[in-house]
């Protein structure tokens, strides 16, 4: 049977009647896209790929990690975000490539922070300082980077460039590898870091894909 998630009709079947979906049901905050509500899937201890199913709003296993890497920062979405036509036209842009398009999916987010938090399957608040823009089998997929807001370490950070170099390097190297497995080939390039001013682009763009395909989704939760 086919995954029905992308009709806007099904979505108060998606786990709706007993919490929020994350993706859906929580709100992206008055502040974004300056500061944003974000859900967290993964923390840096996991050491299996966990990401929300779409239907039910649970977290599920992914996949088992293949290599010894690890996310270096808390790994997430953006609720109430698309990465759709207007995100991909952004990457066709800058890029020069018209044929990406956006990979279906809510707007990853990496948030900084000196706290040990241990467990995903909850929502932090969080400042977005830049991004990378990362083409993964010609899909846009761009990685906002954030600080936790309020952060006693990272929290003074006010765009990417104020990271120290190894933090970029280890985000990098995480998003390039995460998806390797054994035997298998895949075309993964970040072509881009940016800053504050085009990460909050970004979003609001993505904001507005999340609108365009799932414009009807409220007046359906309310039947």
């Amino acid at each position: 049977m086919n995954n029905r998630i992308m009709d806007p009709i099904v979505g108060k079947l998606m786990g709706l009647r007993y919490k929020s979906h994350p993706w859906h049901g929580i709100d992206l905050g008055e502040d974004a896209p300056s500061v944003v509500t974000c859900f967290i899937e993964m923390v840096p201890t996991d050491t299996v790929k966990y990401e929300v199913d779409k239907t039910s709003g649970y977290l599920r296993l992914d996949r088992p990690q293949k290599y010894s890497n690890v996310v270096p920062a808390l790994y997430g979405f953006l609720p109430q975000t698309y990465s759709g036509d207007k995100v991909a036209k952004l990457a066709q842009e800058k890029t020069g490539n018209p044929d990406i398009e956006g990979d279906g999916d809510p707007l990853d987010i990496c948030i900084l922070t000196e706290k040990a938090i241990t467990h995903g399957d909850i929502i932090v608040e969080a400042r977005p300082i830049g991004g990378f823009r990362m083409i993964d089998n010609n899909e846009a997929d761009d990685k906002i980077i954030a600080v936790l807001n309020n952060d006693a370490v990272y929290g003074g950070y006010s765009d990417i460039k104020d990271c120290p170099a190894l933090v970029i390097d280890r985000l990098k190297h995480y998003f390039l590898t995460y998806k390797d497995l054994p035997g298998e080939k895949r075309h993964c390039e970040i072509t881009h870091i940016y800053g504050i001013e085009e990460a909050q682009h970004i979003i609001t763009q993505a904001m507005q894909d999340y609108t365009d395909r799932f414009y009807n989704l409220e007046s359906m939760l309310k039947i």
